[in-house]
């Protein structure tokens, strides 16, 4: 069990250098983000279907208005048919009658579902939405931590290098380069002073 989470923490760690260092395409952030745009995509065509369905919704509720209207316009003409017992505007009122009121049946029930059908588009839209959201906010979360890593990524490795004798070397380099400076600004310092003894003794020496 210590070998297999000894092996893990490698891999855990292999996966990391290999984001940061050789930039591997299976970026998970990367990956997040194109899925992100797939889904939006399609639920920008899945919102112009429900429209669409809501478009044929209101069609079907306006054939069934004039159907409706037509049913009693025949079935009042019916009635005067019946009332003069012309038999040829009986049969054709009635058939018509009969036609009308089998119409107005099947669009009732196309209607009816047609709602069911709405709603449920409805519902799937809202949750693709949601989904949507959900995903920004994971979005979000994975760039945090992505951050935060490559933050630790960077300062591991000059932490790292503060404990290389490279580092030490280059100190003590510097040092003693500092050290070297001072010295010479020194000796340069010393040796204007004599100079200016000297000019100023030259003048007092001078004939009057």
């Amino acid at each position: 069990m210590k070998n297999l989470l000894t092996k893990f923490k490698y891999s855990i760690q292999a996966d990391l250098h290999d984001l940061f260092d050789k930039k591997a395409e299976r970026n998970p952030i990367k990956m997040l983000n194109q899925y992100i745009r797939e889904a939006e995509k399609q639920t920008e065509e899945t919102g112009k279907l429900l429209a669409r369905q809501a478009q044929l919704k209101k069609e079907l509720e306006l054939q069934l208005s004039q159907t409706t209207e037509m049913l009693e316009k025949r079935e009042k003409q019916l009635h005067l048919a019946q009332a003069t017992e012309e038999v040829e505007l009986i049969t054709f009122a009635q058939e018509e009658v009969t036609a009308y009121t089998a119409r107005k049946q099947s669009l009732l029930t196309s209607i009816d579902a047609a709602n069911g059908e709405y709603f449920a588009l409805e519902r799937k839209f809202e949750t693709m939405k949601h989904k949507i959201k959900d995903m920004k906010v994971r979005q979000l979360q994975l760039m945090g931590k992505e951050n935060v890593v490559r933050a630790n990524h960077q300062m591991d490795k000059v932490l790292e290098a503060n404990k290389n004798e490279n580092f030490d070397e280059l100190s003590t380099y510097i040092d003693e380069l500092s050290q070297n400076i001072e010295r010479k600004y020194e000796v340069t310092t010393f040796e204007a002073r004599l100079a200016q003894l000297e000019k100023e003794k030259k003048l007092i020496e001078q004939p009057k």
